[in-house]
């Protein structure tokens, strides 16, 4: 996609939806090629759909408690999403776990953040068990989605220093930091067309298969590089 036709987003979220805020500023200021069509919650209060009622991005919610299977609510979702024609689909703080079905149906164009350096730490609490566990690095994965939970192939990572006196909050606040900027290089590198996942499953970022995740302070020190 191009600046003069911006790539179509739909953004599911169950939280605050900081993710979707930068996202937001991105698209606002042209930095992101992309046209965030609606913002879709599962929950009712969820400070993300103030997020963008202030953007002036459609807000919905389908509410999961409203439906007798986790298989109804997504083939409900499903209907609600695709009313929007997404290029993408992007979760930030989707606090779900998804059927086989509906991953199917959006794979290659649905992304994930987790505060973890994945394959670690999958799940909750990945802040309190990375202090638990005596970690010096913790950090943040973006990954294309699969089936198998917080488990898809991942692009881009960032690394944060475990300081010591941290508590899982403090932790937590730096790696928000760095969420804030690799989802957004993430969806920019996809909306652009530059990033793929490959019918063998594996991400490719301009014609190149993706081996190991970019981790940014690489990225950020090959760009430096470059623009000497």
């Amino acid at each position: 996609m191009t600046a003069a036709t911006p790539m179509p987003v739909v953004v599911l979220i169950s939280g605050s939806g900081s993710n979707l805020q930068a996202l937001i500023d991105g698209a606002l200021s042209g930095a992101l090629p992309i046209s965030i069509r609606a913002v879709i919650s599962n929950e009712p209060e969820a400070f993300g759909l103030i997020r963008a009622r202030r953007a002036r991005i459609e807000g919905r919610v389908l509410n999961h408690r409203d439906f007798p299977t986790r298989a109804a609510y997504d083939r409900a979702l499903v209907d609600l999403i695709d009313g929007y024609r997404p290029g993408l689909l992007v979760l930030a703080g989707f606090m779900r776990i998804l059927t086989p079905a509906f991953v199917a149906r959006y794979r290659g164009r649905m992304l994930n953040i987790h505060p973890s350096l994945l394959p670690s730490y999958r799940g909750l609490h990945t802040h309190q068990r990375a202090l638990d566990a005596g970690e010096t690095l913790h950090g943040a994965s973006v990954h294309f989605v699969t089936e198998e939970l917080d488990g898809g192939p991942l692009v881009l990572q960032a690394r944060v220093p475990v300081h010591p006196g941290d508590d899982a909050a403090t932790l937590a606040v730096r790696v928000l930091e760095q969420e804030h900027r690799i989802y957004p290089q993430v969806v920019r590198w996809f909306a652009e067309g530059r990033l793929v996942l490959g019918p063998d499953g594996r991400p490719r970022l301009d014609g190149q298969v993706l081996a190991e995740p970019l981790l940014l302070d690489q990225l950020t020190q090959a760009q430096a590089t470059a623009a000497q």
